[in-house]
């Protein structure tokens, strides 16, 4: 029996995306502060595209069953997203240079992790499914 998680792998990282929207843009209305929420949307954008990119890889790798492209696959998706983040918040930083808001940069971190920790279970997922097959 076939899950959902082979046909729409990538729903879960889609509902991840508009939830954050939806909890930013209640946050927004509601928290007073100096949050900076635009770097918000934007680095949920930037890790929801390298996230895509890089659980792509991961699925490759796991479907491949050469362990050496298993590994440059892995290194692959981890080295790509890692780029990606550090180079947005470069750029922010330069941007910005004294305004930095660190509360939305903190904020981008914990969107990292949850990424991250949904990508993992996913992967999981896969996985055991193709262990199954």
């Amino acid at each position: 029996m076939q899950t959902t998680i082979n046909r729409y792998p990538f729903f879960g990282f889609i509902a991840i995306f508009i939830l954050a929207n939806i909890i930013l843009i209640i946050l927004k209305n509601q928290v007073p502060g100096d949050i900076d929420f635009a770097v918000l949307f934007v680095g949920n954008a930037i890790l929801f595209v390298a996230t895509l990119i890089s659980f792509y890889l991961y699925r490759k790798a796991i479907i491949n069953k050469n362990p050496h492209v298993f590994v440059r696959f892995v290194y692959g998706g981890l080295l790509m997203k890692m780029i990606i983040c550090i180079a947005a918040a470069l750029v922010y930083i330069l941007i910005a240079r004294n305004n930095v808001n660190k509360i939305a940069l903190f904020g981008c971190f914990g969107l990292y992790i949850i990424y991250t920790f949904a990508e993992v279970r996913m992967l999981i997922q896969l996985s055991k499914q193709q262990k199954d097959a």
